[in-house]
């Protein structure tokens, strides 16, 4: 498969514990891995991190299995560092002046993607 016929996905962290406590999710990345190439930010990897202890702990379940598999599904997943999405940060917050500024490295992302390689 060449770079043009690749799909980009950016998944944010909300996706990443989906993937993690759910098996619909972690499927549709598995399934689609040769077709689908899929990124993060590496601040969701790290609100994945943070978040699913808090989660489970609420629940009364050991965090570290959980946090294996997010090893596991990070395989799949390609890691943008923040100096990657620093030069869309004006653009993507501007975008997003009514929601969550906090979320702008996952617009960001977003946009490296549609820029050609």
């Amino acid at each position: 498969m060449t770079t043009a016929q690749w799909r980009s996905l950016v998944l944010d962290a909300n996706i990443l514990i989906r993937a993690v406590l759910g098996s619909k999710v972690r499927d549709l990345i598995c399934e689609n891995a040769e077709r689908v190439k899929f990124f993060t930010p590496s601040v969701c990897v790290d609100d994945a991190r943070k978040y699913l202890p808090e989660i489970l702990k609420a629940r009364g379940i050991d965090a570290n299995p959980a946090l294996a598999v997010l090893d596991l599904v990070m395989g799949y997943v390609q890691i943008l560092e923040n100096e990657w999405l620093l030069d869309y940060e004006a653009a993507s917050k501007a975008r997003m002046e009514k929601r969550d500024l906090d979320d702008w490295p996952v617009l960001a992302a977003a946009l490296v993607m549609e820029c050609p390689i």
